[in-house]
């Protein structure tokens, strides 16, 4: 969890901790950290799908990665402290084979050296005033940055980090000074130098909190965890270590209940941004929090000051941001438009059924459509008969159709994948029978899975709808539809392009006797899949064939874009016959783009889409105030041009299905509610409109297709 991964993109993952063969070697190292390092590489070179070498480009690459993460907006080492470092440079390979934590321990008594001195270097420039009528300014991208060479120079450096992180704290008390004095003339506004100190206050209390309650807290085998982990991320992506504590905190996630505000976090830079919220969590249900939100403060209800969370580790953010049912929480938001919200939410427990499968009817000029939200592809291994996405999906299916049902869209976006099983069920249920997804591990040969059930429980018009985050299970979902020539897929360019299947490693099986302690567990990379006609979706995602620009479409979020992903191959097809779909395929498509290139809507949200990649790719940040605010009203000003993108409203109509509306009536869980905001956002949605447009398309075809075939037979 310490890179900048989707680690909910993970195709087998619910098979927790399963047990793989590996050759027996006996493992007897009395010293934990030795011994870890034993099991993890053993295990990573017995049981990765394309292990790596451990040689010099290996250890250039953890050196680098290690050091970065120790360190990520450099602020701690010195370039004495690199060049010291730097003998270890190439010979780390030689330190894993033999258990060797030299290099580990120099950086750990290095790091913690000067935090020491990072602490005292904030408090003395928080003790004196900022000049914010200094023309400034300052990169967060701190790639562009190298490391200092003196004391002096480190100062400088915090001086600026620690005023950009006041700075927004000072604009937020001279606008709430501004707003008081706008409501009553009577009230005394606080003079420039009285909110300077406030601002400041409040950083240095931001920063005490932090260090005193994470930094100082953790224990040696949390740093030695940060480490095995860099050294396990230069497999793949996916590959990672979960450290004991880790290993709970996944344990509570498959338990079915999360606890806090319904939000799942990444590390972006040295941001926590929200990259999903939970159908009907408390972020969701306030309508405020969005995806892509960079989160910068964490304030409690109890207490009198926000903390930065800004350069924190992700673990030690959703410490503060997690908390108990009925608790409140205010984080401060960056949204992707670069304007700054305060939004309070109350927490509570969320319960995993909130991200089953839900369905709307859709009217339209009489006729009638239906949409299925699949969040994920989710199964309870211990009940797969009663609790899995396929068998959902099959019973929304079946209330649409005694609703009158005549074409369906299924919304696989910001899907991030789940069982691999339930997926190859679930494309059953729109093909007679037939190979679905190929799988290798490394030196076997490739398996075929197939659906076996002849039954298909919708064999009309269908259209699935992707973007840049449907991952894995949906990727395979979207790739089998689109070789079948069984749907329409609209979406971006490309999903996600996730091709690799993940397992859980339980270390402490791989112990006869362990007498050190628990070792925590490894997630591990053990197959790809592949598509039916031989392609792999590695990397290369899956294309949709009818192309909308979303907020994804300009940004770096795929698999391409992390670190040391596998390659894109392509294996033998599998023996697969294509759908007799009774429409004219490049026909519909052509209808499509069509109406597409002359819609206003879609116009805009392209251009905004390529705004947004500008404003994050804008990481310069003026610190004079007045600059700041120049700053702070373009981007509002820029962002204002889209404003009419929320408002929009098609001209569709969606309802419940019966059965639900029966629902309706014993509910204790808010459903109605909650479908009717659902039902709301789905009135302003131009994916759905567009796929309810092709679904009539391809419906006008299929009896022509029809009547045609029956005369030929």
């Amino acid at each position: 969890m310490m890179k900048k991964n989707y680690k909910f993109l993970l195709l087998t993952i619910l098979l927790a901790f399963a047990s793989c063969s590996f050759t027996t070697k006996k493992f007897s190292n009395p010293d934990k950290d030795k011994l870890l390092i034993q099991v993890v590489t053993f295990v990573l070179e017995q049981g990765h799908y394309d292990p790596v070498n451990f040689d010099n480009e290996f250890s250039e690459a953890f050196f680098n990665n290690y050091i970065e993460i120790i360190d990520p907006v450099k602020r701690y080492f010195y370039q004495s402290d690199l060049k010291e470092f730097e003998k270890f440079k190439f010979s780390l390979d030689e330190q894993i084979k033999t258990s060797d934590i030299t290099f580990f321990n120099l950086v750990h008594e290095r790091i913690l050296k000067r935090i020491a001195e990072g602490k005292a270097i904030y408090k003395e420039i928080l003790s004196k005033p900022f000049d914010y009528s200094r023309e400034e300014s300052f990169d967060t991208d701190y790639d562009k940055i190298d490391y200092v060479s003196s004391k002096s120079e480190m100062k400088e450096r915090w001086r600026q980090q620690l005023k950009f992180s006041t700075l927004t704290n000072y604009d937020d008390l001279f606008e709430q000074e501004k707003n008081a004095k706008e409501k009553d003339a009577s009230y005394v506004m606080k003079t420039e130098a009285e909110i300077e100190k406030e601002a400041r206050e409040s950083t240095m209390k931001s920063l005490d909190i932090y260090f005193n309650d994470n930094i100082d807290d953790l224990r040696r085998e949390d740093w030695f965890a940060i480490y095995v982990n860099t050294m396990v991320e230069e497999f793949d992506p996916h590959t990672y270590y979960l450290a004991p504590k880790n290993k709970e905190d996944f344990d509570e996630r498959m338990s079915g209940k999360l606890e806090g505000i319904g939000a799942r976090l990444q590390k972006r830079m040295d941001y926590i941004k929200v990259i999903e919220l939970i159908s009907g969590g408390p972020a969701w249900r306030g309508n405020e929090l969005e995806v892509e939100d960079l989160i910068l403060k964490v304030k409690q209800e109890d207490e009198d000051y926000p903390v930065n969370i800004v350069g924190m580790r992700i673990n030690d953010a959703i410490k503060y941001i997690k908390g108990p049912k009925g608790s409140k929480v205010t984080l401060t938001v960056k949204k992707v438009d670069g304007t700054i919200k305060d939004i309070t939410i109350v927490r509570d427990v969320i319960e995993i059924s909130e991200t089953y499968a839900k369905s709307s009817l859709i009217k339209k000029d009489g006729r009638t459509f239906g949409v299925i939200n699949l969040p994920s592809f989710y199964v309870d291994f211990q009940d797969y008969k009663n609790i899995n996405a396929a068998k959902d999906v099959k019973a929304e299916i079946e209330h649409l159709k005694a609703d009158g049902m005549k074409g369906l869209i299924l919304d696989l976006r910001n899907n991030g994948g789940g069982s691999l099983p339930t997926v190859v069920e679930m494309a059953g249920l729109f093909i007679k029978d037939g190979p679905v997804v190929q799988v290798r591990s490394t030196g076997k040969t490739k398996e075929v899975l197939r659906d076996r059930n002849a039954s298909i429980s919708w064999d009309g018009p269908l259209v699935v709808l992707v973007n840049e985050i449907s991952a894995s299970a949906s990727e395979i979902m979207a790739a089998a539809m689109q070789d079948y020539k069984r749907a329409i897929i609209i979406g971006g360019k490309q999903t996600y392009g996730k091709g690799t299947v993940q397992n859980v490693i339980n270390l402490n099986n791989m112990l006869r006797n362990n007498t050190t302690g628990d070792l925590g567990a490894l997630a591990l990379t053990t197959q790809k899949y592949y598509r039916i006609n031989g392609g792999s979706v590695q990397l290369e995602g899956v294309k949709s064939d009818i192309m909308l620009p979303g907020r994804f479409s300009f940004i770096d979020v795929g698999e391409k874009d992390k670190p040391n992903p596998l390659p894109y191959d392509e294996i033998d097809p599998a023996d697969y016959t294509p759908w007799d779909g009774y429409f004219d395929y490049d026909k519909i498509v052509k209808k499509s783009e069509d109406r597409i290139s002359n819609n206003e809507q879609i116009k805009l949200m392209e251009d905004n889409g390529k705004w947004l990649k500008q404003q994050i790719d804008n990481t310069a940040v003026p610190l004079g105030y007045q600059d700041y605010k120049s700053f702070l009203e373009l981007n509002d000003m820029e962002a204002k041009q889209f404003e009419v993108l929320s408002n929009y409203k098609n001209d569709l109509t969606f309802d419940s299905t019966q059965y639900e509306k029966s629902l309706f009536e014993q509910d204790t869980t808010d459903l109605k509610e909650k479908r009717v905001r659902w039902h709301e956002n789905l009135a302003k949605d131009v994916y759905v409109e567009e796929a309810v447009n092709v679904l009539e398309d391809i419906q006008m075809a299929y009896p022509i297709k029809k009547v045609a075939a029956s005369v030929k037979n």
